[in-house]
């Protein structure tokens, strides 16, 4: 018997939901077939990229865009031209990352290791610790598999 007369008060179990975002990191070459409708002989690069892009956006996933990307546009094209490629993109569904000086360590290592340029063994470490799924179809990146996931566009729509 309950001291007092304390009732019992049951609470429903509350059982949370978690949804699974993604997040992708899209190297140098991906943004620039979508800003540039590129394509080669035979594959509508830009397309892909674009439909990629739709696809991240219309399932809410994110995406990693770090400093060292933003880096390698400002020889290519004007802050107007980049704003006006990046507006399609919810300004949510972006993360802003930054290299350190462990990351452009690591990254000093796995070029000496991996005889790929600077670049893009650090979008592959930005994309690591970022959880990010890196998307390109640059060849160097064959070399960094162990290091990231890798995908081209055509591969996840």
């Amino acid at each position: 018997m309950l001291a007092n007369h304390q009732e019992i008060i049951y609470k429903p179990l509350i059982i949370p939901i978690f949804i699974l975002v993604s997040k992708y990191y899209l190297d140098t070459c991906i943004w620039r077939d979508y800003f540039e409708n590129r394509s080669d002989k035979f594959r509508p690069l830009g397309e892909w990229a674009l439909e990629l892009i739709k696809k991240v956006i219309n399932e809410n996933d994110l995406f990693v865009i770090s400093d060292h990307v933003l880096k390698e546009f400002e020889n290519i094209y004007s802050e107007n031209e980049l704003k006006r490629f990046f507006d399609i993109i919810p300004e949510k569904l972006i993360i802003k990352v930054v290299m350190n000086k462990k990351q452009v360590k690591e990254t000093l290592e796995l070029m000496k290791k991996f005889n790929v340029p600077f670049g893009d063994a650090l979008h592959a470490i930005l994309a690591r610790d970022n959880n990010s799924i890196l998307v390109t179809r640059d060849k160097h990146f064959l070399e960094l598999q162990d290091i990231v996931k890798i995908k081209k566009p055509e591969e996840l729509i």
